[in-house]
């Protein structure tokens, strides 16, 4: 490959990408730039039918079901999502391949068998993923014939041999693939931006980051343009996307989905592997996949995947009391930047809504995050900077350092060490020391959730710990500078779940006044926030769990995210009380008091903001 045309390479390829759009599903009035919001443009163009717009809107359960009794086709089904994937990158730029007339003429096939034997394909007859459901991917998870970029100009043409592990799995069950999404060049990055496919923006607010490295999937997903999603997490690139596109997504333990078959920055880094997770729109979603894949044994497949089965013991909460009085930890902050207001609110509801359930909340004490993030960037930093450089040397294309929409294409500024690290390596001994740092710190953390026996109330330890997913909502483009509140459970290879709670609002959450910041970063990150800068951005919450504790994250996130629901019904009742208490107090006249007259309890109690109770 030559290394002097390298833009005219992307050029070709992003041109190429073009041809695989079906031309009966191309916008004719695509929204104009300054319309932010585009979480609601699918269902508007015309391009999707009634049954279409159902099918689209249906959780991963009830597709399941009506794919099982016949309700819907798998063609129904995968054309549907086709058309909405398809509308969904015409918004925000969310995919690299696109593969629909293969997707197609597979679910004919199972069409085809069902009619004639009232039974789907596959080995694994009747279970989870065996009826036609599509699922997207993440780039860099192989298919054969299908291109795996990464976004790298250097690996154009590239085209898989054969299947990831994943892939062969999630096909023999019945799933059904049919895109790819886009990512960050290298994978190492928090926002989704590289030379050949360009930037996918967040549908909530287009003015802001989907996240990254998962990106593409994450504003894929958001816009109902595939009901399941696999991701890749190494420091939060399934969570980070999951959040700030108001999905849902799992960071399961190293090893417990199959990861052999994709390409992947840092290959031969195993102390700090990343592990694929699962990315949808409701928690049905999550929990089949991970069911689904577990089921179908992966440890008979890929020599690294731990052999752990799928535990309904531990999905019943055995060990967690039933899920009943269940004791939560909330930490507000990680000790060196506090979260914006939005991101407090959205653990102060969550904290009330335990509370008011009967489940015990206490606050947890962050344990040397600071020390286990610098750990994570210190192996990470032990070898990749060569890793990167090594790839785009071959096409000539350079690293990209920034973000930022000035320049569009951003090349040669480094803004941000730890993803663009400029050491050139350490020596295998000095690994080895930073390795075993690690350890002890692992250690050291564990013994103190242990520890929190003595508080808990319950006889054992803290069941999960409830925390932001960054210190902020979807920042604009540019501007996601830290991944520490995601990275630190990698670092302590701790399951963990993104829940997503309501969106930005400009009345409830106002700027507060400053606190006493950590250090620099802290009142830089203060100082950046403005309500109407970040206005509709989704705010999410993680719920994190020990070590392959996959099964008892779902199940506790269900339980917090069904209070979650509760607690919009508490709102609303609350809202028309206070309304009706207003009303009478001014003598039932035909007059109403504008909403932003009401005294500050009402506003407050509109938030939860007085409901003082309390973990006792």
């Amino acid at each position: 490959m030559s290394t002097k045309n390298w833009r005219d390479l992307a050029a070709a390829k992003k041109a190429h990408q073009q041809t695989t759009i079906p031309s009966q599903w191309i916008i004719s009035n695509p929204p104009l730039k300054d319309q932010l919001d585009v979480s609601a443009l699918p269902d508007s163009y015309g391009i999707l039918s009634a049954k279409d717009v159902e099918i689209t809107n249906s959780q991963v359960d009830v597709l399941l079901a009506k794919l099982a009794d016949g309700t819907w086709s798998a063609v129904d089904v995968t054309t549907a999502f086709s058309k909405r994937a398809i509308i969904a990158h015409q918004l925000t730029n969310c995919l690299t391949e696109i593969f629909i007339e293969r997707a197609l003429e597979r679910v004919s096939q199972l069409d085809e068998y069902f009619k004639k034997t009232g039974k789907t394909m596959g080995p694994y007859t009747g279970m989870f993923l065996c009826l036609g459901l599509p699922i997207s991917l993440k780039d860099q998870i192989n298919i054969e014939g299908v291109e795996s970029m990464m976004g790298y100009v250097s690996w154009i043409g590239r085209y898989a041999s054969k299947n990831s592990v994943l892939v062969d799995m999630l096909e023999s069950l019945g799933a059904v693939l049919f895109v790819k999404t886009n990512v960050p060049q290298t994978l190492m990055w928090p926002e989704t931006f590289n030379n050949v496919f360009g930037r996918t923006t967040n549908p909530y607010n287009r003015s802001l980051t989907s996240g990254g490295s998962s990106g593409g999937e994450g504003a894929l997903v958001a816009l109902k343009g595939s009901p399941l999603g696999v991701g890749s997490d190494i420091g939060g690139s399934v969570r980070i996307p999951s959040a700030f596109c108001g999905i849902y997504g799992l960071r399961p333990s190293y090893n417990r989905i199959p990861y052999a078959g994709c390409v992947n920055s840092m290959e031969g880094q195993d102390s700090l592997p990343s592990v694929l997770g699962p990315m949808s729109n409701s928690l049905a979603g999550i929990k089949t996949f991970v069911r689904a894949v577990v089921v179908a044994q992966p440890w008979l497949k890929d020599p690294l995947a731990v052999r752990k089965p799928w535990s309904e013991e531990e999905y019943a909460l055995v060990e967690h009391g039933g899920g009943k009085g269940l004791c939560f930890a909330v930490m507000w902050d990680d000790g060196t930047v506090r979260p914006h207001p939005p991101v407090i609110r959205g653990l102060e509801e969550t904290k009330k809504a335990l509370v008011l359930a009967g489940h015990r909340v206490i606050d947890w004490k962050p344990l040397k995050h600071d020390e286990i993030v610098k750990v994570v960037d210190d192996i990470w930093g032990a070898g990749s900077a060569q890793d990167y450089q090594t790839v785009t040397a071959i096409s000539g294309e350079p690293l990209i350092g920034t973000m930022l929409l000035t320049p569009e294409t951003p090349i040669g500024i480094d803004e941000t060490p730890t993803s663009r690290p400029l050491s050139k390596g350490v020596s295998a001994y000095d690994l080895w020391q930073v390795q075993k740092k690690r350890r002890e710190l692992r250690q050291e953390y564990l013994d103190h959730w242990l520890g929190t026996e003595k508080v808990t109330g319950t006889g054992r330890a803290v069941d999960a710990i409830i925390c932001p997913v960054a210190p902020f909502v979807a920042p604009p483009h540019g501007m996601n500078r830290t991944a520490d509140y995601t990275t630190v459970w990698n670092g302590l290879d701790y399951s963990s779940l993104v829940i997503p709670v309501s969106k930005v609002d400009q009345a409830l959450d106002a700027r507060r006044p400053p606190h006493k910041f950590y250090n620099d970063a802290d009142k830089a990150n203060y100082e950046l926030y403005d309500p109407i800068t970040y206005e509709n951005a989704p705010i999410s919450i993680q719920l994190v769990g020990k070590t392959l504790e996959e099964e008892a994250v779902i199940a506790m996130s269900e339980i917090v995210d069904a209070l979650k629901a509760n607690s919009s019904v508490i709102r609303s009742q609350l809202f028309f009380f206070f309304f009706f208490v207003q009303f009478k107090s001014i003598g039932a006249k035909p007059h109403v008091r504008p909403y932003n007259s009401v005294d500050l309890s009402f506003r407050s109690y509109l938030s939860f903001g007085t409901l003082e109770a309390s973990a006792d």
